[in-house]
């Protein structure tokens, strides 16, 4: 546990490169941390993030819930209508470390359920609109989600060990030194 600011400092910085990408090399939504209740890491994702639990029918279909969208505020009723967001997406993840991993690895990161940062349910739009940007290009559009969400930004960098290029660390060192200076970001690091 560390402030915001101080966890910008730890987080390392390098130029990013894109170079090979592609979204089939990180293979998502597998058979979740839960391997006997035949729901997939999305669906696992979905039933810890409802507010209201939805009912679970066979094949883990989900029906009813209720969900929050914290980026915009939304609140969700159907679970089609939610994307479940990589905290740091996974191109990023690629352009920032990902790239040198073992396929392995890079499963493990695009099911990420021993952080509930790491994954988020959230709306469709929102989830779209931010691709595969990072903070210097991005924000959610809620203002009360901002802090939240660099932290979080923030803790999946260090979890992962993954790095920051210029630009990004200068965004997120303007919200951890303005609006975001309480922010504590908690993480506990991959090996």
């Amino acid at each position: 546990m560390t402030t915001l600011a101080d966890a910008v400092g730890l987080v390392e910085v390098t130029e990013e490169d894109r170079t090979g990408y592609t979204r089939t090399k990180f293979k998502h939504w597998n058979s979740g941390d839960d391997k006997i209740d035949g729901c997939n890491t999305r669906n696992e994702v979905l039933l810890a993030e409802a507010v209201v639990a939805p009912t679970v029918e066979a094949g883990c279909k989900l029906t009813g819930g209720t969900w929050v969208s914290y980026y915009d505020g939304q609140e969700v009723t159907s679970a089609g209508s939610l994307d479940i967001d990589h905290m740091v997406a996974l191109a990023e993840a690629w352009d920032s470390g990902a790239s040198a991993w073992s396929a392995a690895r890079r499963e493990a990161y695009a099911n990420d359920q021993g952080a509930h940062t790491s994954l988020v349910a959230v709306t469709a739009r929102t989830n779209r609109q931010k691709s595969d940007q990072d903070p210097a290009d991005w924000m959610p559009p809620s203002p009360q989600a901002q802090c939240r969400y660099v932290g979080e930004w923030v803790a999946t960098k260090l979890r992962w060990q993954l790095t920051v290029d210029d630009r990004e660390l200068e965004a997120l060192k303007v919200y951890a030194e303005g609006p975001c200076e309480d922010t504590i970001v908690r993480y506990t690091p991959v090996v």
